[in-house]
């Protein structure tokens, strides 16, 4: 349910106003620009609580000449690059400005420990997505509420998302996938990653929610859903919440909107009393430490929380993985020869058991998530001094980690930029790193709904792998969108034909 994302750069002021109504594109400049310098002169005031004292060693700080924006621009319009540069200039622990903000960040294992092993009270998460979360999800929940109640919050979800559960999901998933991917026919060229958008959709509000919200999936709620989820934008996470952005205000109405048709579902399912096995009716009989039942504004906002947070990272995944596969005809045959070995020549259909012993379609996964993990950077406040690789991060400090840095640095992957499922085979050289690799992230933050995730892109790619062959559309392999808080493909078409029966 937690999330970690996280964007800057040359496009931000372009992105937070791009899509306004022109009769409010001056107002907002103003405001914004009038937010921006609060904050800006804020930080000067307050500079001695952030600054180093002279008896400890600050991380270095890569120099700027752009008042305010800092490096905002060479951020934004290649972020990877940066951080890969700066490494190799200032070492695993450097600090630099964007947008009045300094942002440090941890790379390579060692100098990740510190993110992962941390206490909520010194890296703090709410400091950084509260303002962001809160309009999405509601009051009460996730990051809007004490870090203690959201773990309880947590522990309840997670609780919902067992094997017992798991095993009814990858039949729903499998029928889902087969019923959307009827209107694709028999051979064509689509847009992958808004198929695959539609079906996460789809997939989760069936597993997670209950059927009786799954019922009501039409493209209404579906555009709903989609006014909430543009909550998560640039804008966002820059400006105020009560900007009269129309993006903004959609958001807010679609908030509004979803949990009105969720209290209307729980209302009803109260008075029929019926019990449902699923998370729904986990969260409806879940109470915390103090005996306290969740309210129903609780229970909505951790439902819409269980679906958003997850939506973007596995759409981006499963996405990316179909171009992996797509690029490489041989390893996509391997993957459907596995299907035929594991669940039987007349592939019936799968089950749960047999995740597990898809063993090469579970390293395609694991592979992809090293190479396009889909949240860049993860990130927490500094409430107090903090020590990393021997220097000392005041408070103040916005203290990240990038699973993308990690996941290709010279020192640690051989042939670090090639898709390689079976280097997983033998023994790498991150498998001494405890954080090499985390895409979940780790530690006590690591995502509850990792398995989830893994069931879902696993039964879904089995399934499309069964239906058709794959190639990329004239050998283009899409390129990173890096102005999308989730790093998605630019141009995600794909060529496909359904499978004979000689196949």
């Amino acid at each position: 349910m937690a999330i970690h994302i996280f964007e800057a750069g040359s496009s931000l002021i372009e992105n937070t106003v791009g899509k306004m109504d022109s009769n409010l594109t001056s107002m907002v400049l103003v405001t914004s620009a009038f937010v921006l310098s609060l904050g800006y002169f804020s930080k000067l005031i307050f500079k001695q609580f952030q600054s180093c004292d002279k008896d400890v060693k600050c991380p270095p700080v890569i120099p700027s000449s752009i008042p305010f924006l800092g490096h905002a621009i060479a951020f934004g319009k290649s972020p990877i690059e940066f951080l890969e540069n700066a490494y190799e200039k200032y070492g695993p622990v450097f600090s630099f400005t964007m947008v009045g903000k300094t942002f440090t960040y941890l790379v390579g294992s060692d100098a990740a420990t510190l993110m992962f092993n941390s206490k909520n009270e010194d890296l703090n998460a709410e400091d950084v997505y509260s303002r962001l979360t809160t309009p999405v999800f509601g009051k009460g929940v996730a990051y809007d509420v004490p870090n203690p109640v959201f773990l309880e919050q947590k522990k309840m979800l997670k609780t919902g998302l067992n094997i017992a559960q798991f095993k009814k999901h990858v039949k729903i998933i499998e029928e889902e996938t087969m019923e959307y991917f009827t209107r694709w026919g028999d051979s064509g060229e689509r847009n992958l990653f808004e198929a695959l958008s539609e079906l996460i959709i789809l997939t989760a509000s069936n597993c997670l929610h209950g059927k009786e919200i799954r019922a009501m999936l039409d493209e209404k709620v579906a555009q709903l859903y989609a006014d909430l989820d543009g909550g998560f934008s640039h804008a966002a996470w820059l400006l105020p919440s009560w900007l009269p952005l129309p993006s903004f205000r959609q958001r807010d109405k679609a908030h509004v909107e979803i949990k009105n048709i969720f209290f209307r579902v729980i209302q009803k399912r109260r008075a029929s009393l019926e019990k449902e096995d699923d998370i729904l009716q986990t969260l409806m009989d879940a109470t915390y430490k103090d005996g306290r039942p969740l309210n129903d504004s609780e229970i909505v906002g951790m439902l819409i929380g269980l679906l958003l947070a997850g939506q973007h990272t596995s759409s981006t995944t499963s996405a990316w993985l179909g171009f992996f596969l797509a690029g490489n005809r041989a390893l996509q045959e391997r993957c459907y020869a596995e299907q035929r070995t594991v669940c039987g020549d007349d592939l019936p259909p799968l089950q749960y058991d047999q995740l597990k012993d898809l063993t090469l379609l579970d390293r395609c996964l694991k592979e992809t998530l090293r190479l396009r993990p889909p949240i860049m950077t993860m990130m927490r406040m500094a409430r107090s001094y903090q020590t990393a690789a021997g220097y000392t991060i005041p408070a103040g400090h916005q203290v990240c980690v990038s699973p993308t840095v990690n996941h290709r640095l010279k020192d640690t992957w051989t042939d670090r930029m090639e898709f390689n499922p079976d280097r997983y085979l033998h023994e790498n050289p991150a498998a001494g790193e405890k954080f090499a690799y985390i895409p979940f992230g780790a530690g006590r933050h690591r995502c509850i709904g990792e398995n989830f995730a893994y069931v879902q892109i696993k039964t879904i790619w089995s399934t499309l792998l069964r239906l058709y062959n794959f190639e990329l559309v004239n050998g283009n392999f899409p390129t990173v969108n890096y102005t999308t808080m989730i790093h998605t493909p630019n141009q995600p078409i794909i060529r496909y034909k359904r499978r004979q029966e000689k196949d």
